[in-house]
C-alpha cells in the first residue's frame, strides 16, 4: 500500500508520552489509510517493542529498534523506512490535535515542500522549571513573527519537533547530518533550502510540547554543545551569516554581547558568570508572584545565561583565542559589506 504521509518519531525513555503520542495520532481527520507511523526506539532501557506490537491501531505502526545513536540516526533510519511521499517528524513529548496531519498536507498540496509546524507549551508551562519556560517562549516569539509571514521562513530555523518534507527532497540532499550531535534539523534545513525547497509556516498544524526535562545541568551541557556544534555548521555554510554563532551577537543589547564575547574569550570566567546569573534568575523566578517583572527579568537571566554556555561553546569548537577574534571579525566585515543572512 501506498501512503501519502509518513509520520516519523524516534524516541528514548518516554513510553507512557509516545503512547499518547499514538493514541492521538489515531484520531486524526486524515484518514487512517492515507498514513503511516513509524517508532524508532533509539536504545531505551526498556524496549519499546514488545508494548507497541501489542496495539491495535487503525493505521499501520511500524516499529524499529536500534542501538542508543542520538535522535538524528533514528529519524533517519524511519524516514528511509517510509513509504510516504511527505513525511512528518515530531518528538516522543509531544501531543497533536486531529487536524495535525491534514495541515501539514493541505500545505504540500498547496506547493509547499519544506513545512514548519506551530509548537504550543503545555497549559501547566508555569510549574515548569525557569529554563524550560525559557525555551518555550523563544519558541513563542517564533510562532508569533512567523505566523504573520508564514512564507518568510528559512531553513536556519527548522526544528524536528514539528517539521514536514518532501522524502525525494530529503534523500537527494543526504538527509541528517549524523555527525551533529545536536542542531542537525537546522542544518538540514539550510541544505533543503538551498536546493530549492519551498518553506512554509503552518500555523494550524500544531503540537503541544510536553518536554519532563528536569537536570539543569543537563541544559547547560547541551547550551554549550550547541555552540559547539553551530560553529561547524557555520563552515560547512559559510555564506549563510544566519548560520554563523557570531551572528547571535548582534541581536542584543551591548551589555549582553560583551559577556558573550568574554565566554568565548575566557571560557573559565564565563562558565563562573553564567552559572551565578542563572542562580540570580532562579531566585527572582521563585519570587516571580510578588511583581511581574521579576519574571521577565528572570526569564532575561536565563537567556543571557543559555548565551554564555552557547559562546563557551564555540570557544571550544574555535580552539584558540585569535579563532575567536578572527572568527567575529570576519563575520563583522561580511555585514559591513552587506552580506545578508539570506545569501
Amino acid at each position: 500500500m501506498a501512503f501519502t504521509l509518513s509520520v516519523v518519531v524516534s524516541t528514548y525513555n518516554r513510553l507512557q508520552l509516545l503512547g499518547e503520542l499514538l493514541d492521538a495520532l489515531g484520531r486524526q481527520t486524515l484518514p487512517a489509510d492515507r498514513f503511516e507511523v513509524i517508532v524508532v526506539d533509539d536504545g531505551s532501557a526498556t524496549p519499546a517493542a514488545p508494548t507497541l506490537e501489542q496495539r491495535k491501531d487503525a493505521y499501520r505502526l511500524t516499529v524499529l529498534t536500534q542501538a542508543n545513536a542520538g535522535a538524528a540516526a533514528g529519524r533517519h533510519a524511519g524516514v528511509l523506512k517510509a513509504q510516504g511521499d511527505v513525511v512528518v517528524i515530531t518528538d516522543d513529548d509531544m501531543l497533536v490535535p486531529p487536524e495535525f496531519l491534514a495541515e501539514h498536507l493541505k500545505a504540500h498540496e498547496a506547493g509547499y515542500t519544506l513545512v514548519l509546524g506551530h509548537i504550543e507549551a503545555e497549559v501547566s508551562f508555569g510549574e515548569k522549571p525557569l529554563f524550560e519556560r525559557f525555551h518555550a517562549l523563544q519558541l513563542a516569539r517564533f510562532v508569533r513573527r512567523f505566523a504573520e509571514h508564514p512564507t518568510e521562513v528559512r531553513g536556519v530555523m527548522v526544528c524536528t519537533g514539528n517539521v514536514s518534507f518532501r522524502r525525494a527532497e530529503y534523500l537527494a540532499v543526504g538527509g541528517f547530518d549524523q555527525g551533529l550531535g545536536r542542531s542537525e534539523d537546522r542544518e538540514l534545513g539550510l541544505r533543503l533550502q538551498k536546493a530549492g525547497a519551498k518553506l512554509y509556516f503552518a500555523d494550524g498544524a500544531r503540537t503541544l510540547n510536553r518536554s519532563d526535562h528536569t537536570d539543569f545541568s543537563v541544559w547547560m551541557k547541551r547550551n554549550f554543545n550547541y555552540g559547539v556544534f553551530d560553529s561547524r555548521i557555520a563552515k560547512k555554510h559559510p555564506e549563510r551569516l544566519d548560520a554563523d554563532p557570531w551572528h547571535f551577537l548582534f541581536l542584543v543589547n551591548p551589555v549582553s554581547s560583551g559577556l558573550l564575547f568574554l565566554s568565548a574569550a575566557v571560557p573559565p570566567v564565563g562558565k563562573v558568570l553564567s552559572g551565578a546569573v542563572y542562580r540570580v534568575a532562579d531566585e527572582l523566578d521563585h519570587r516571580r508572584g510578588l511583581h511581574p517583572v521579576l519574571e521577565r527579568m528572570a526569564i532575561a537571566g536565563a537567556t543571557l545565561t543559555y548565551g554564555m554556555e552557547y559562546f563557551r561553546g564555540v570557544r571550544e569548537e574555535t580552539g584558540s583565542f585569535t579563532g575567536v577574534v578572527s572568527g567575529l571579525a570576519k563575520h563583522t566585515l561580511k555585514r559591513l559589506l552587506g552580506e545578508t543572512e539570506h545569501a
